[in-house]
């Protein structure tokens, strides 16, 4: 599974780790990446999510039914 969260789109990014000699080598920045279960009342079912910690955060504002619908817009299984 890549690291990435299925609310907001959330990937790695890369760039470089710079040493005190300042030598470059290639890095990667990973996403703050759970795994979350909520309840959804619409379903009477759990739903296991895959979320960044602003994901998270996006849920506990807007409500599981209106994330859930972001993300199937998206085009992702839930």
């Amino acid at each position: 599974m890549s690291a990435h969260c299925q609310l907001t789109g959330r990937r790695p990014g890369f760039g470089n780790a710079i040493s005190h000699s300042h030598r470059r080598t290639r890095r990667r920045f990973d996403p703050n990446i759970q795994r979350k279960r909520y309840w959804l009342p619409s379903e009477g079912r759990y739903v296991r999510l895959v979320l960044s910690a602003k994901g998270i955060r996006t849920v506990d504002t807007i409500g599981i039914e209106a994330a859930v619908a972001r993300i199937r817009a998206r085009g992702e299984k839930v």
